[in-house]
């Protein structure tokens, strides 16, 4: 069964990116009004980029976690089947 879930994944995983991309472009609008920096932009501030790549990174952490838990519990409860791991491991 949990191999079943690998489609959805990538599905959800695409649309989360998509989401969070939009989310980012959004949220720099409120910080700066040039368009975000990119590193294949030559000249640029380098804080500025580091600061955009963080803060895009971080977005999109948060909606691609937020999506693929969201996913497994759907479909834990269509299936009955846990797609991952019951709880982190002990150190």
């Amino acid at each position: 069964m949990k191999f079943l879930f690998l489609p959805v994944s990538i599905g959800l995983g695409l649309v989360a990116g998509l989401v969070g991309k939009k989310i980012f472009e959004q949220a720099w609008g409120l910080i700066d009004d040039e368009e975000p920096p990119d590193a294949k932009h030559r000249e640029i501030s380098f804080p500025k980029l580091v600061v955009a790549l963080l803060f895009e990174g971080a977005i999109f952490r948060l909606v691609k976690g937020l999506t693929d838990h969201g996913a497994r519990r759907g479909f834990a409860r269509m299936t009955g089947v846990w797609p991952g791991e019951e709880a982190p491991e002990p150190e």
